[in-house]
């Protein structure tokens, strides 16, 4: 009686165990550049209306804070990034399969702030007092913005002079230009109209900084998962690619990952 009692102890431990796994492998894990928020929830909606049976999970924060977690062993299956630069930090250590890397979409920078603020132009922002902007090191929208800053000439004395408010992402930063603790702050074209409080006060020329792309791929682990590998295929849909224009992002267009 007794050992029946244990083989069946035994045998719904293995069933459980089993269970788990199995369900465990049809988590699909993306981490994300927070500039795609909004609409990487809205592809996962809609991928998950074509395979109810797979779970997408996802993480949003500045492009190099994800990829270092993902350096460290988080468990991640896509990792999206806001330029090229951290995907091919991960690609050096080894994190990427390198076959997978694609391009998501384009984004534009922009300058927001108080509508009579008096700036029209980037060579206005030394007339005000605090800009908000990403950390460059961590944060592409800052690189990206120090980059155009840089080109024009205004960088060093910007720093020098204390006015610029580091964000620890591009959506921070446009929170303290809405919440009027800054007089303006760097985001993405994609954010503006998330704006409550801030209007556009001109776009940044694209030729004073690199080319803002949101390169992709699957990470060693994720290019093993079905679910992984049916969700990356979906982001690079043209029913993905729809909804990506409806919040604002540009098609991948000409860009390429050379």
């Amino acid at each position: 009686m007794l050992n029946n009692y244990m083989k069946i102890i035994i045998s719904l431990s293995f069933y459980l165990i089993f269970s788990a796994t199995i369900a465990g492998a049809a988590d699909v894990r993306v981490s994300a550049a927070a500039s795609m928020t909004e609409a990487v929830r809205v592809l996962i909606a809609h991928f998950n209306q074509q395979q109810p049976e797979v779970s997408v999970y996802a993480n949003f924060a500045g492009s190099g804070s994800l990829a270092k977690q993902i350096h460290q062993g988080a468990p991640v299956d896509i990792y999206i990034s806001a330029n090229r630069r951290w995907l091919d930090y991960l690609l050096e250590q080894g994190r990427l399969a390198p076959q997978s890397l694609s391009l998501l979409a384009r984004n534009q920078l922009i300058f927001v702030g108080r509508e009579n603020s008096g700036v029209k132009e980037i060579a206005d922002l030394p007339r005000l007092s605090l800009v908000g902007m990403g950390t460059p090191r961590n944060v592409p929208a800052g690189h990206y913005a120090a980059q155009a800053m840089e080109a024009v000439g205004i960088y060093t004395e910007m720093t020098r002079d204390h006015k610029l408010v580091m964000a620890k992402d591009v959506r921070q930063a446009l929170l303290y230009a809405d919440r009027g603790e800054v007089d303006g702050a760097f985001v993405y074209r994609t954010d503006g109209r998330l704006a409550r409080n801030s209007v556009l006060l001109f776009t940044v020329d694209e030729g004073l900084h690199d080319p803002i792309t949101y390169p992709m791929a699957l990470t060693v682990s994720g290019a093993q998962k079905d679910g992984a590998k049916a969700f990356f295929t979906f982001l690079q849909s043209k029913e993905a690619l729809a909804l990506l224009i409806e919040f604002n992002f540009l098609p991948p267009g000409e860009a390429h990952l050379d």
